[in-house]
């Protein structure tokens, strides 16, 4: 509680810019870990991610067969002639997806699960989706997370400055490689559901950096020839000073969603919320890190290389006053 009000009052600086090496080797390892994942899933299963039905086609198979077990509903339909089918379950009930069948085995199979697992075959829902449709779903949700990147863009350049957008991209697709690359991991299957998720969480990084960046931009444009901190201190003070908020605003996001990922998806058994919630729960804990230890960082690297901060900086190096933290950095050791 102590530490909570210290830092809601002011009176404890975090050097995030002055440990940015630190941000940088652990995001470096982070993209690593994704993309040595994505390409792990690529030369096994031959897509870097697992794409559900919506996006490759299939046939699904729905249907309650609440005394079954996942073991006897997956050799059924192995027995049935269905390769390698994805089994899930929905409280009471089971979602199939397999490989986009033709009228016979389709009948063939709903034979099979009503014989062998007790179901009536009029309560057995088929769906199948072609794999043209699949296709034109994924090129829309490209084109979507193209122009939301454009907008982004140019929102930042007109807002703030060009610089600020180019930190916000990175750290944004820094967000989005890790996000992916857990799913990778994890083998996950990727639906409409998981691309507004991976949305939601560019929105949600987005807001924390523009928050952020605002306030750098307040205090930094108070720095002159005569300045006594760098651009460097300003913008990590600037940081600091929005450093509870981020946390504040993180926490409350992150509970309710680590509860439909954990709870909702476990215990309640609704398993098709996982493809959403794993998005959201993954991508804002890297969304807030990423505001704080690589969008700012980041923008401090590239302005500290503008003459007007370089001068500021050799000027207070030459006096002794341009190391960086503060008096209050020490109380944050003790």
């Amino acid at each position: 509680m102590g530490l909570g009000r210290r830092l809601y009052r002011g009176e404890i600086d975090v050097d995030f810019v002055g440990r940015r090496k630190l941000w940088y080797s652990l995001s470096a390892f982070l993209l690593l870990f994704s993309i040595a994942g994505l390409v792990f899933s690529a030369a096994t299963n031959g897509s870097p991610l697992n794409l559900g039905v919506e996006f490759k086609g299939g046939s699904v198979f729905s249907f309650a067969a609440p005394k079954a077990t996942i073991e006897q509903v997956r050799e059924t339909m192995t027995d049935a002639g269905v390769h390698q089918p994805i089994v899930q379950q929905a409280g009471s009930g089971w979602r199939v997806t397999t490989e986009t069948l033709d009228e016979a085995n389709l009948t063939k199979v709903q034979q099979s699960v009503a014989t062998e697992l007790g179901v009536d075959s009029k309560q057995i829902s088929i769906t199948s989706i072609g794999a043209s449709w699949g296709g034109e779903v994924a090129n829309k949700a490209w084109i979507g997370l193209g122009v939301f990147m454009l907008a982004i863009i140019l929102y930042l350049s007109m807002a703030f400055e060009p610089k600020m957008a180019l930190a916000a991209i990175v750290a944004l697709i820094h967000d989005l490689v890790i996000t992916a690359g857990i799913y990778a991991w994890s083998g996950f299957e990727v639906t409409p559901a998981t691309l507004l998720g991976f949305l939601t969480i560019l929105g949600y990084s987005l807001y924390d950096a523009v928050v952020v960046f605002d306030m750098i931009k307040e205090v930094t444009a108070k720095l002159g020839t005569t300045s006594k901190k760098t651009y460097t201190m300003a913008a990590n003070d600037a940081l600091n000073h929005t450093l509870i908020r981020s946390l504040n605003t993180s926490l409350v996001a992150i509970l309710p969603v680590a509860a439909i990922l954990f709870i909702g998806t476990t215990v309640l058994g609704a398993g098709t919320l996982k493809d959403l919630s794993l998005a959201l729960f993954v991508g804002m804990l890297v969304g807030t890190y990423s505001s704080l230890c690589v969008a700012t960082p980041l923008l401090v690297t590239l302005k500290e290389r503008e003459p007007k901060y370089q001068a500021i900086a050799r000027r207070l190096a030459s006096t002794g006053g341009g190391k960086s933290g503060s008096k209050r950095a020490a109380v944050a050791k003790n």
